[in-house]
């Protein structure tokens, strides 16, 4: 029998979950299946996700299509209405073998949006996710995600995803290091610590510890993983500890993801973010401060509600203001039941032009970034054959034979639009 065949949408989140589906539907017995493991974020990616669900039956018409995710979690009857559907499981459901037991066409039980907003411990059981973490791009060995915390307790107006999630909560530090050094000695080089609203680790846990407070004790407690690398952190929630381990110890990788969302200090305020602009701005000065060498990433939206050509602007201003070289443009979406979608839209042609202006940007100033690293030395993690990526995220390319799960140190003797090219240091 086939192998259970994964279609994954959206986040880093999703695709770790992604692989602890594929072990739960092993682990059940599950064959000759596709899973599609779908998301909410925007109205584009639950479209791809239909179009999916169709192209799967067509590619696979004796295979059973089972539909799970974000968007399965917030409107199951329309994915169980589906005819190619056999089964809609929500984030609950999804991580456990059970649910992939052989049943008849099925939905499982879920909550209302503000039901599921209200429940604490709803998707994701105290004790973590009781499956081995993502392993990365190609399961080379190189890079490992580990899912440190679930859900949202913010309410941003322009997003679904708190419902679909659920509440903020936190792995353990303990749970983290024995997962950390399972990892490690599996032979993954690099950590990548992720999760829904990363920063507001630990909350919820006894003493509240902070995500600084965690990444300190975890690289104390595994002296032998090489690199730590944070996915998405909100400007407005880093902690003093944080910035002082990114400060003293190399192994935390010189590159900050931040969700920004917008350089105007009104279309923040009407998304109800937590930061300003002045707040972004000083968090990429203070990484530059403290890690000359850092990347900044940073998420942004165009064309929100009420955005006018001069509030766009100081989005586009920031790119180079932060000095953001890895940007995420997400044309705005209106999402059904936010309050943002109740507010006067963008023209959608404005909001494609405006997307477009920002992804330009963004790739300008990844070159720029590039460029000016030409001439430096660092080591790279291989992939693959002839590519890796820099301790602040670069694509690299280089020649020669290397190892994937290997660090390489390499000098960078030239740039291009996405990725630098090294040679071995002598």
């Amino acid at each position: 029998m086939a192998e259970v065949e994964i279609v994954t949408f959206g986040c880093r989140l999703n695709a770790f979950e992604s692989d602890v589906i594929r072990g739960a539907a092993r682990q059940a017995g599950l064959a000759d299946a596709v899973i599609v493991n779908t998301c909410a974020v925007t109205a584009e990616a639950e479209r791809q996700a239909r179009q999916a669900i169709r192209r799967a039956r067509r590619d696979h018409p004796d295979r059973q299509i089972i539909v799970t995710g974000c968007a399965a979690t917030l409107d199951p009857q329309r994915y169980a209405a589906m005819p190619e559907v056999a089964r809609v499981l929500d984030n609950t459901a999804k991580l456990k073998a059970e649910s992939y037991a052989p049943l008849r066409k099925t939905l499982t039980p879920t909550l209302s949006q503000r039901e599921r907003a209200a429940e604490p411990l709803s998707l994701w059981e105290r004790e973590g996710p009781a499956a081995k973490p993502w392993e990365g791009e190609g399961k080379t060995r190189a890079r490992a995600y580990l899912q440190v915390q679930q859900g949202c307790d913010h309410r941003c107006t322009f997003c679904i995803i708190p419902y679909a999630r659920g509440a903020s909560r936190s792995l353990s530090a303990g749970e983290i290091i024995a997962q950390a050094h399972t990892l490690v000695e599996s032979g993954y080089r690099e950590i990548v610590l992720t999760g829904v609203d990363l920063t507001a680790y630990g909350a919820d846990l006894p003493g509240a510890p902070t995500l600084g407070e965690m990444v300190r004790q975890l690289l104390a407690a595994v002296p032998e993983l090489p690199r730590l690398r944070l996915s998405s952190l909100d400007p407005s929630e880093i902690d003093d500890a944080l910035w002082d381990v990114f400060a003293t110890d190399e192994r935390l990788m010189p590159h900050l993801h931040l969700s920004i969302q917008s350089g105007d200090d009104l279309i923040l305020k009407r998304m109800k973010r937590r930061h300003g602009r002045a707040d972004a701005l000083a968090v990429a000065r203070r990484a530059r401060a403290l890690r000359p060498d850092v990347a900044i990433g940073a998420d942004l939206i165009a064309g929100f509600p009420t955005e006018t050509d001069e509030m766009f602007g100081c989005s586009l201003d920031l790119i180079a203001e932060c000095g953001i070289a890895f940007l995420h443009v997400f044309p705005y979406s209106p999402r059904p039941g936010t309050p943002a979608a109740r507010m006067p839209p963008v023209d959608p042609a404005i909001v494609r032009e405006r997307a477009a202006r920002l992804r330009a940007a963004g790739e300008a100033a990844l070159a720029a970034d590039l460029a000016s690293r030409v001439g430096a030395e660092g080591e790279v993690l291989v992939e693959r054959a002839g590519r890796g990526r820099s301790a602040f995220y670069a694509q690299v390319t280089f020649d020669g034979p290397a190892e994937p799960g290997t660090l390489r140190p390499l000098r960078f003797v030239a740039s291009g639009k996405a990725a630098l090219a090294g040679v071995a240091v002598q």
